[in-house]
């Protein structure tokens, strides 16, 4: 049967990522492509990205940004954009266009968004009112200019880092007049901070260094406020050049009107609404998606590009006459080249599947936290009161989590859409989901992609490594080692997922994925969820269990238990969204006027290459759960058949449950075969869309 005929196109992806109905969002991603395609292109190519100073050609991004509406994405059409409602989905498929290309350009695109969004997401009505529209650019008639923003929380730490508990910026009350408004002298020196060339609005964080001012915020600084407003020296990055990124150092004057969220006076000390770990925890939530996106996105734009190396690796030379199959085929020849090959790629599609999941799934979140937060206002229930009302919904979510899974007819309609409408329920379901999905796409889509970024590079050799390389591979494979570091280092999305993935709602979550992937016939999901079966034991042994001293295995100082737990959950649930996104094309292809002919094997392949990635992930997992368990665990030396060996009681459900992911790796090595041979007849351009 044929399989694969072109490489997926947008037809393909609409479905995948489910915004075929969308036209708003398709037409940001083609503004994106555009820009990335031509000016973004055009400026590696030239060489542009050698110099860490801001260039007027590099300033040629922000131009074309405000012309294509992409600096506007981030707005509500009151504000000058022209997306409603919510636009976490919007944001990733725009990064995911540009990191096509180059990663810095679209950190260029998203930061002003990021420097924005403490005051989107917990900003005063008037804050917003202001701000927003005027990080737009102007429309016919209006005399004024684009402002842009910065988000500044790095502190120049020895060594650079992020540590959201230690600030070095200080506020304290500079005047505070009878009946007046107080004044605040801010001082804020930042490190790695981007777009700092060219900021006019910066949000910094800082904390209270004055009696009079209690614990931390963040706040609104402007270039023309009175002091100092130092945009500092050029970092001296050897990626993401397309970037500005500087250290600056401020030192200004305020009024308190400027805290982001408002602030109350109580007793004679100002007390600010948010703190700056609830605003960056805000921020943090959604804004990592679009970063592991970025890198995602890089591995699926190398396949065309090694394609067509292997290909003509021998075109030209002595050997391989037109006809033959070392002409047309070249170095695919070899079973390696394209095994290898369909890694990287299932990586990306599985990175991809993974973060638009958690994207669309973001868009929900944000309308249903706002009706959260407004019922609770309505009510007065503030601080721990709030967390109990939460925790009284708990019982109403996990009921959800079996009905939503539960086998076609045996669940109740009514009671379904009750809960589906129950405010507080649908808060606590979706926010241990995010609490997941969130850290995991950050660690895992940037952690995993790096390494096989690498893998891809080396797929075209020394050619890989030099300037000239189509698909700019060598760049991108630099700039996937700053975007692991990106909205904080992988020790801290692994310590966000110590803490939500033990949540008793995601745990059920587990449980029914791996139910419902047991009553799919999909290559790969026995071995799936089995894994997920392992894990949820591991856990579970982990969280009782003590080591040889008594003490607790799983706990917060033990991150060589609690980090590759982690680790090997960011492989699960990438796989398990790629084979949910299949599952998906496989329903819609056939009626798509487009696909209909080529549903058959276009969906096959994906089945493949699903399979694949459900087994690399399972085998994965069972390796970490398996080092966890017989590592920690208490065994005693007994005389075996084959000499003396450790016995550890209490092994055999962990062992049963092990070899059942073995056993459901039945068949997917012959999956990964049939994805390879497909490789080998897929069509590609004559040359690719952007410059080399």
């Amino acid at each position: 049967m044929e399989t694969l005929r072109t490489l997926p196109g947008d037809d393909v992806r609409q479905i995948l990522w489910r915004y075929a109905d969308r036209f708003d969002l398709q037409m940001a991603v083609q503004s994106a492509r555009s820009i990335a395609r031509s000016v973004v292109a055009r400026l590696v190519a030239d060489g542009v990205r050698n110099t860490h100073e801001w260039t007027e050609r590099k300033a040629e991004l922000l131009k074309a940004f405000d012309e294509s509406g992409l600096t506007s994405i981030y707005m509500d059409p009151a504000q000058g954009g022209f997306i409603e409602g919510p636009k976490n989905l919007a944001l990733a498929l725009v990064a995911m266009e540009l990191a096509w290309v180059d990663g810095g350009a679209a950190t260029s695109a998203l930061a002003s968004c990021l420097g924005l969004a403490p005051i989107h997401e917990k900003g005063t009505d008037e804050q917003r009112a202001h701000y927003l529209p005027l990080c737009t650019p102007p429309q016919p008639g209006e005399d004024r200019v684009c402002r842009r923003a910065a988000f500044a929380l790095t502190e120049p730490l020895p060594y650079v880092g992020v540590d959201t508990g230690i600030l070095g910026g200080k506020m304290r009350v500079q005047s505070w007049d009878d009946g007046a408004e107080p004044l605040l002298k801010v001082e804020k020196r930042g490190r790695f901070i981007t777009n700092m060339d060219f900021a006019d609005i910066v949000t910094a964080a800082v904390e209270s260094d004055d009696p009079r001012i209690k614990g931390s915020c963040m706040i609104i600084l402007e270039k023309d406020d009175p002091g100092t407003f130092d945009r500092g020296a050029p970092t001296l990055k050897m990626v993401h050049q397309l970037s500005s990124t500087r250290d600056p150092v401020m030192s200004l004057t305020v009024p308190a009107s400027r805290i982001i969220g408002g602030y109350d006076v109580v007793d004679g000390v100002i007390v600010p609404r948010f703190s700056h770990g609830e605003i960056i925890a805000s921020v943090f939530h959604r804004t990592r998606i679009p970063v592991g996106l970025m890198t995602s996105a890089k591995l699926l734009s190398a396949i065309e590009p090694i394609i067509r190396y292997h290909r003509q690796r021998f075109r030209g030379g002595s050997v391989g006459e037109p006809g033959s199959r070392r002409h047309e085929l070249g170095l695919q020849m070899n079973e390696d080249a394209l095994q290898r090959l369909v890694d990287v790629w299932a990586t990306g599609e599985a990175g991809c599947s993974l973060g638009l999941a958690a994207a669309r799934l973001a868009d929900r979140f944000d309308p249903i936290e706002r009706e959260k937060d407004r019922q609770f206002a309505a009510q007065g229930i503030k601080g721990r009161k709030q967390l109990a009302a939460l925790k009284d919904s708990q019982e109403r979510a996990l009921e959800y989590v079996r009905l939503k899974y539960a086998p076609a007819g045996q669940a109740d309609p009514a009671r379904l859409a009750e809960l589906e409408a129950d405010t507080l329920a649908q808060f606590v379901y979706m926010d241990a989901l995010a609490g997941v999905l969130n850290p995991a796409t950050k660690l895992w889509n940037t952690g995993v992609g790096a390494t096989m970024m690498r893998e891809a590079v080396s797929l075209v050799g020394g050619y890989g490594i030099t300037e000239d390389c189509p698909g700019f591979l060598c760049h991108k494979w630099m700039d996937a080692q700053l975007e692991a570091t990106y909205e904080g280092p992988e020790a801290v999305q692994r310590r966000h997922l110590t803490l939500t993935m033990t949540n008793p709602v995601f745990l059920e979550l587990v449980r029914q994925w791996s139910a419902e992937l047991r009553r799919s016939q999909a290559g790969g999901a026995a071995a799936l969820a089995g894994a997920l079966d392992l894990w949820l034991w591991t856990l579970d042994f982990l969280q009782n269990g003590a080591d040889r001293d008594g003490k607790k295995l799983y706990h917060g100082k033990r991150q060589g238990v609690t980090f590759p737990l982690a680790d090997a959950l960011g492989w699960l649930l990438a796989a398990r969204s790629l084979m949910q996104d299949v599952a998906v094309l496989a329903a819609e292809a056939p009626a798509s006027p487009v696909l209909a002919e080529a549903a058959p094997g276009l969906t096959a392949f994906y089945a493949d290459m699903a399979c694949v990635q459900a087994a690399r992930a399972a085998g994965e997992a069972a390796r970490v759960c398996a080092e966890l368990v017989y590592g920690y665990g208490c065994g005693q030396a007994q005389d075996g058949p084959g000499g003396p060996c450790i016995v550890f009681t209490g092994s055999e459900e962990f062992a049963r449950l092990r070899q059942g992911v073995d056993q459901g790796l039945h068949g997917t090595r012959l999956a990964k075969d049939r994805a390879a041979e497909a490789l080998t007849a897929v069509m590609i351009p004559e040359a690719l869309d952007y410059p080399l």
